[in-house]
């Protein structure tokens, strides 16, 4: 027996919740294309974003720590997978379209720029009188414009649905500007469900990161109470402290946010008894979230892994070092475009010169803007 799209898209409809979006109700693609015999549509969207060159340079893009730090650190690359991870059990457990979720999840940092946060925050700096610079916006334009990869259009040609979930997406570092995708409406379920997804994956991973560099130690994270909860569900009394432990205790704290945000979630979903996905779309406020207590003990974790991970000093010093080799390579572009490889010296004849620019650094690795540095200012590095 062959599972045609067809076939799909009836499985689909009998394992949803009445709110889930079925891929057979897309609004489509901005080029018409015949669709695939044996994948639905946010099927194919998904495997677009996984063979794209953006999709692979995540690996050595920067989450807290560089690369070059040690092999065991989260990249951008591992976090994205892990919030696709997170995302597919969300939506299993609410009967949402897990298909749709992991697209999403898999194209959110598609646009972040090597260096992470401290890349995005120079870049949108050094453009500021160009439009600025934004991780968001940047994965849309990579998904729809920059991935040239098919001779009729250029960039992926995803479903609407899935372009609307990036613009969408939504957490203390990504702010939503969805004015070409019905800003005045919420996203689908599938589109909300993100959110928590990229939120629970960063704080769980920055905190095991955190502890297995020295950085954090466990008791500097003596009274948060998300900590001490996982302390109690585990039956750790904080005396012997192994990477076994350190394991259990994150993984813990993550399954704590998991099942409130499916319980809380599921608690909204049956008050407000949703119907269609377009119900979900004109509620007031977005329907998934963690509950109120929960909420604020991530909170608390998240300004404690502020105080001693993000602004560590080593972190820091990593972090400026990062804003100094971009705004040196940002320069050196603008002053002398012909410094640029030749395919991007050609984008020039119909884009401006500081967003060519832009473009080039937000898509370079960690470890290819570090030698382009070197090759640029160092007298005896080979060019």
């Amino acid at each position: 027996m062959l599972f045609t799209r067809d076939h799909l898209e009836r499985c689909e409809d009998a394992s949803l919740a009445p709110y889930g979006f079925r891929s057979r109700d897309s609004r489509g693609r901005a080029f018409p294309e015949e669709e695939a015999l044996y994948r639905t549509s946010f099927q194919r969207d998904r495997d677009r974003i996984l063979h794209t060159s953006a999709f692979r340079r995540l690996e050595y893009k920067t989450q807290v720590f560089v690369y070059s730090e040690g092999d065991h650190y989260r990249t951008r690359l591992t976090h994205t997978l892990e919030v696709a991870q997170i995302g597919r059990s969300l939506a299993t457990a609410l009967g949402a379209n897990e298909v749709l979720v992991e697209a999403i999840c898999l194209a959110h940092d598609l646009g972040h720029p090597t260096f992470g946060h401290a890349g995005e925050s120079m870049l949108n700096q050094l453009m500021v009188d160009h439009g600025g610079f934004d991780h968001n916006k940047q994965s849309l334009r990579i998904v729809e414009k920059l991935e040239i990869r098919y001779p009729e259009f250029e960039g992926l040609n995803l479903s609407w649905e899935v372009r609307e979930g990036i613009v969408k997406h939504e957490t203390d570092y990504d702010l939503a500007d969805a004015s070409r995708f019905s800003p005045d409406l919420r996203g689908t379920l599938e589109a909300q469900l993100a959110n928590p997804a990229d939120e629970l994956a960063y704080c769980a991973h920055d905190l095991d990161d955190g502890l297995h560099s020295g950085l954090i130690q466990p008791h500097d994270l003596s009274g948060i109470r998300l900590w001490e909860l996982a302390k109690r569900s585990i039956g750790w009394d904080g005396a012997e402290y192994d990477s076994m432990v350190r394991h259990r205790l994150v993984r813990r704290v993550l399954g704590l946010l998991i099942d409130d945000a499916i319980a809380e979630t599921g608690r909204r979903l049956d008050v407000t008894k949703l119907t269609s996905p377009d119900e979900v779309r004109t509620m007031p406020d977005n329907v998934v979230a963690l509950s109120p207590e929960m909420d604020e003990m991530l909170v608390e974790l998240k300004r404690f892994l502020l105080e001693r991970l993000y602004r560590h000093p080593r972190v820091m010093r990593m972090q400026l070092k990062a804003e100094r080799i971009i705004t040196a390579l940002f320069g050196a572009y603008l002053g002398e475009p012909r410094q640029l490889p030749y395919e991007e010296q050609a984008k020039l004849t119909y884009r401006s010169l500081p967003r060519v620019v832009c473009d080039y650094i937000a898509g370079m690795t960690d470890r290819f803007a570090l030698q382009e540095y070197a090759k640029l200012f160092d007298p005896l590095e080979q060019v």
